[in-house]
């Protein structure tokens, strides 16, 4: 109960940063029952307790049309068909977020020194970032499909 609080409080830091970026919107916010009801068992697992999807498990690794890809817990748009690439590391890749739309915090978890994603409208654990990709950004968002929804036609 308290990290969700947690969560929806850095989701509205996030929200207030970013507007000016994007248009306005509100945090989105549920209890852990609302989260459970609303999500698969597993989009709920990534979304909400930071799990992983096991690596080429998503059929977005391999999604080529054209459109936007949004938070699957509240469908704000995250990145554009534009900026994904084939990372060749089973995850869909992006090489940039569209403004304002995701939020990054440490991640020390698993001996490991990373960056988490987030949406930064509901808080939602994305993926994480990583400093392998490609040109111009040197990125690699590397996202959990369940996590996220394509919207085809829709690149931003």
């Amino acid at each position: 109960m308290r990290r969700s609080a947690l969560l929806a409080g850095i989701a509205g830091l996030f929200a207030l940063s970013a507007a000016g970026a994007r248009a306005a919107w509100a945090p989105v916010t549920h209890t852990d029952a609302e989260w459970r009801k609303l999500l698969s068992p597993q989009a709920y697992d990534v979304l909400r307790h930071e799990a992983t999807e096991a690596p080429f498990s998503s059929p977005l690794d391999h999604e080529t049309r054209a459109g936007t890809y949004a938070c699957a817990g509240c469908d704000l748009a995250l990145f554009s068909s534009k900026t994904k690439y084939d990372s060749g590391t089973g995850w869909p890749s992006f090489w940039a977020p569209l403004a304002g739309a995701v939020a990054t915090k440490h991640d020390g978890s698993f001996g490991m020194e990373r960056t988490e994603v987030h949406c930064a409208r509901c808080a939602g654990h994305l993926g994480h970032v990583f400093d392998d990709g490609p040109k111009p950004t040197g990125l690699r968002y590397c996202m959990n499909g369940v996590a996220l929804a394509f919207h085809p036609g829709r690149a931003a």
